[in-house]
């Protein structure tokens, strides 16, 4: 394999890397941070490169896949932490302004969801009561059940999963 000359490569295939980039991700910073964990990635695997001409090619592979990749976290780690506060909040207890109508709503939607938690196994039923009916942490429900804060991290994580599925299968978007 002859050496790779990465400056080279970034002025010849850069450009057109972020233009696929781009296109998946449809953000310009996260089409930079694309293009360059792409080349990272290439640097750490330029001893597999078997022909060069293809190099173009294998670039434009590795910075989409990269991007999905990308977008997959990106959406994993906003759904998570807006779900999870949104579980909190209906789970918590009554705010003094909210409005009768709103209150009412709050009870009904309190009821669809716990009858919507008897269809999960008893398994995630458990880690979710503990965590947004009686507010325990990870670290608390762990003790509670005598398996590991992993666990119950998995366990909470595939139960609003779960529960989503339940959701969107009885109310279709």
């Amino acid at each position: 394999m002859a050496k790779i000359d990465f400056d080279e490569l970034y002025r010849i295939h850069g450009k057109k890397l972020f233009q696929i980039a781009f296109g998946i991700t449809k953000d310009r910073h996260l089409a930079e941070d694309v293009v360059q964990e792409t080349f990272i990635k290439a640097y750490k695997k330029a001893d597999t490169i078997i022909d060069t001409h293809k190099i173009g090619s294998w670039l434009a592979a590795i910075a989409a896949r990269t991007a999905i990749d990308y977008l997959r976290s990106e959406k994993r780690r906003k759904w998570l932490p807006s779900d999870q506060s949104i579980m909190e909040q209906i789970f918590s207890d009554y705010d003094d302004n909210q409005s009768l109508e709103k209150e009412v709503e709050i009870i009904l939607f309190k009821e669809e969801i716990q009858h919507m938690l008897y269809l999960l196994t008893s398994e995630y039923q458990q880690v979710l009561v503990l965590r947004f009916q009686y507010g325990l942490k990870e670290d608390e429900i762990a003790c509670k059940l005598n398996i590991k804060s992993g666990t119950v991290k998995t366990r909470l994580h595939r139960a609003r999963k779960q529960l989503k599925k339940v959701m969107l299968e009885k109310y279709p978007a």
